[in-house]
C-alpha cells in the first residue's frame, strides 16, 4: 500500500482519506467490460478476474481494497481459485527479500532432483526437508540450499519458470528476491502443475507444509473454512531497512476445494502488525470463496480477530544490518506472548 507520512522516522497511523480509499477499490476492481478468459495466476494486473464468475471476482477485489485501506507497510499478493479459475494480483512483480518462504523453493529444487535420478528422497534428505518445512529449521535449509549448489538451483528456477526469482548468497539464503507472481508458481508446482514434480514429490511437499508447526500456522491460513486441508510456509524476518519483511504462502485443498494465495509484506513496524495485516485479507478471502462454493458453513462467525501477539523475533533466515544509527533488535519484544517454536532454537534463529 502507499507509504503513509512520516515524521522523525516514524509513520503516523492514521486513516487512509476517503479520496484514497475510494482510489483503491478503483485499483482492485475489473475493467469495466472487462474479459473473463483466464489469465495465468498471479499476473493481473491490481484485480481480479475470473472465467467463469467475474460476480465473485468483484467482490473479492471491493474486499481486498476495503481489508487494506489504513494498513500501513507494503503489501503484495496474488490468488488463484482453480474451481472458477479466478486470479488476483496486487504488486504482483514487486521484489521482496524472501526471509523463510524460499525453503518453499529449496524444497522443490530437492524433490526435483530426486525425481530426475529416479528415486525417492533419501534419509539424509528426509532429515532436513522435515524440519525446514515444518519448523522453519534454518540449520536444515542451509544444508539443503549448499548440498544443491547455485547452478542446480538457478537451473531449477528457469525450469519453473520463476524468471523474477534472484538467489542470495550461499549464506544469506533468506535475502533471495521474490516476487508474489513467482510465489503463486512456486505453490502451483505442489498443488497441480505436472510439469516440473512428480505426483509423489507434489504429495510429499503438500504434506509437510500440512504439517507445519502450530504457532507457525499464522497469516494465509486465518479464517480457512475446516472443509479445506491447509498448507503454509511462512516468513518473518527483521532488519534494519524495510523493518519487519512478513510473508505467508498458502495451499487450500478439500472437495471441490483448490486454491492458493502469496502475501509477501514489508515495511512492518512489528512483526504482528504484518501478520495482522495479511491475516485481514485472507479471512475475506476464505469467506468470499467458501460463499461462491456454495457451503454450508458460509456466513457463520469469523475466528476471533485477526490481530495477535508475535514474539517480535526474526526467522533467522538473514542478519540483521546495522544502518549506524538503529540499535540491534531485541530478543523479545511487547506486542504479544511468546509462542514455543516461534523465532527460538534451531527453528528459527541461528
Amino acid at each position: 500500500m502507499a507509504h503513509l507520512p512520516t515524521t522523525g522516522g516514524r509513520r503516523l497511523a492514521k486513516a487512509v482519506p476517503a479520496a484514497a480509499a475510494a482510489a483503491l477499490l478503483t485499483l482492485f476492481a475489473a475493467p469495466a467490460g472487462a474479459q473473463t478468459t483466464v489469465r495465468p495466476p498471479g499476473v493481473t494486473p491490481g484485480g481480479c478476474t475470473s472465467a467463469t464468475d467475474q460476480a465473485l471476482a468483484d467482490r473479492l477485489a471491493v474486499d481486498i481494497a476495503a481489508s487494506l485501506a489504513g494498513r500501513q507497510g507494503t503489501v503484495a499478493l496474488t490468488l488463484w481459485d482453480a474451481g472458477t479459475g479466478t486470479s488476483c494480483g496486487y504488486r504482483p512483480a514487486a521484489h521482496f527479500d524472501s526471509a523463510s518462504v524460499v525453503k518453499a523453493t529449496i524444497m522443490a529444487a530437492v524433490l526435483r532432483r530426486a525425481d530426475e535420478e529416479g528415486r525417492p528422497v533419501t534419509a539424509w534428505e528426509e532429515g532436513n526437508l522435515r524440519p525446514m518445512i515444518t519448523q522453519s529449521d534454518n540449520t536444515a535449509a542451509t544444508a539443503l540450499w549448499r548440498d544443491l549448489g547455485r547452478p542446480r538451483l538457478e537451473a531449477f528456477l528457469r525450469l519453473a519458470g520463476l524468471t523474477d526469482t534472484v538467489l542470495g548468497s550461499e549464506d544469506h539464503w533468506g535475502l533471495t528476491q521474490v516476487t508474489a507472481a513467482d510465489e503463486l508458481k512456486v505453490l502451483a508446482l505442489y498443488a497441480d502443475d505436472p510439469s516440473v514434480l512428480s505426483p509423489e514429490s507434489r504429495a510429499y511437499g503438500l504434506d509437510l507444509m500440512s504439517q507445519v508447526v502450530p504457532e507457525q500456522r499464522w497469516g494465509a491460513p486465518y479464517g480457512a473454512p475446516a472443509a479445506v486441508t491447509v498448507h503454509v510456509k511462512n516468513g518473518w524476518l527483521q532488519r534494519a531497512t524495510h523493518g519487519w519483511r512478513v510473508h505467508s504462502l498458502g495451499i487450500f485443498t478439500g472437495p471441490g476445494r483448490n486454491y492458493r494465495m502469496a502475501f509477501l509484506t514489508h515495511d512492518n513496524p512489528t512483526e504482528a502488525y504484518g501478520i495482522s495485516t495479511i491475516q485481514r485479507v485472507a479471512q475475506v478471502v476464505h469467506r468470499d470463496l467458501d460463499a461462491a462454493a456454495g457451503a454450508t458453513g458460509a456466513g457463520q462467525p469469523l475466528p476471533a480477530g485477526p490481530d495477535i501477539g508475535a514474539p517480535e523475533v526474526s526467522d533467522g533466515s538473514a542478519p540483521f544490518e546495522r544502518t549506524g544509527t538503529e540499535p540491534a533488535p531485541a530478543p523479545g519484544g511487547p506486542a504479544g506472548p511468546f509462542r514455543p517454536g516461534h523465532g527460538s532454537g534451531s527453528a528459527d534463529g541461528t
